[in-house]
C-alpha cells in the first residue's frame, strides 16, 4: 500500500475511528500506563514528539499526566490531525502543541526532542532498509539518549502460532462489531499491506535506524511495544 493509499484510508476513517475501536480500548490504555512509566525520567519540561499521532490518544494521555511538557504532533492525515487539535482544545493543553499535517520529512527543523512516540505506523512500510530510514528519521529529531517508545503489528507469520494469535485477534475485532467485510479486509491487508514481522525483527530495524537496546516492554494480542534510546 502506498502513502498516498495510506493516508486516503485514515482521511476516511477519521470521523469513526475513535469509535469503531472504543471496545478496544482497554489495549491502548494499558499500553499508555506502561508509557508513562517508561517516560517518568523524563525532565519536567521535556519535549515530545509524536509520531503518526491519529486523533491523539497516547498525547491527551502524556499531557494529562505532565503539565509542564511540549509535544509536536506530526499527522499526514488532515482530518486525523484536525480531530486531534480538537481534543487538545477540549482538554486544555493545545498551547501546549505545534501540528503538523504532512510526514515527518517535512516538519520543520526545531530544537531536538527528549522522546518519541510512534504508535503502529512502521507496520506500514513494507520494505524493511525504507523503515530503518523512517526510525533513522525520528533519531535525527532526538536528543543524544533520546527515549523511542514505538508500537507495531508483530508475529512470525509463517509459524503455526500466527494462525492460533491472528485468530484470537480476529475474534476480538468481531467484539468491536468491524463488519465480516472489514474483518476479511484486515485479514488480507495483514498479509500483504502490512509490514508483520517476528519482533526480533522489528528490534534489529529499530536498531539500524540507530537505536540502541529495543526492549519489548508491552504485548497484546499482535500489538509489540519497544523502548529504544538513541544511539
Amino acid at each position: 500500500m502506498r502513502q498516498d493509499e495510506i493516508k486516503a484510508l485514515f482521511d476516511q476513517q477519521a470521523a469513526s475511528y475513535d469509535s469503531q475501536w472504543a471496545k478496544t480500548a482497554p489495549i491502548r490504555h494499558c499500553l499508555h500506563l506502561l508509557l508513562e512509566s517508561q517516560f517518568a525520567a523524563l525532565p519536567r519540561d521535556a519535549q515530545i514528539l509524536c509520531v503518526g499521532v491519529g486523533t491523539g490518544a497516547e498525547l491527551a494521555h502524556l499531557a494529562s499526566k505532565n503539565p509542564g511538557w511540549r509535544f509536536t504532533a506530526v499527522e499526514p492525515s488532515g482530518p486525523m490531525l484536525n480531530l486531534c487539535r480538537e481534543r487538545a482544545q477540549a482538554e486544555g493543553f493545545a498551547s501546549r502543541c505545534v501540528f503538523h499535517e504532512g510526514y515527518l520529512e517535512s516538519l520543520p527543523t526545531a530544537a531536538p526532542h527528549d522522546a518519541a512516540t510512534c504508535f503502529l505506523v512502521s507496520q506500514f512500510i513494507l520494505d524493511t532498509g525504507e523503515r530503518s530510514q523512517f526510525f533513522a528519521g525520528i533519531a535525527n529529531r532526538l536528543k543524544p539518549g533520546g527515549l523511542l517508545a514505538s508500537s507495531d503489528l508483530a508475529a512470525d507469520v509463517d509459524s503455526p502460532e500466527y494462525e492460533v494469535l491472528l485468530r484470537a485477534w480476529m475474534n476480538m475485532m468481531a467484539a468491536a462489531e468491524l463488519t465480516p467485510e472489514n474483518l476479511q479486509r484486515m485479514r488480507t491487508a495483514y498479509a500483504n499491506d502490512v509490514g508483520v514481522l517476528p519482533p526480533a525483527t522489528v528490534a534489529s530495524i529499530l536498531a539500524a535506524g540507530g537505536f540502541e537496546l529495543p526492549v519489548l516492554f508491552f504485548q497484546a494480542g499482535l500489538i509489540h511495544a519497544w523502548l529504544s534510546r538513541r544511539a
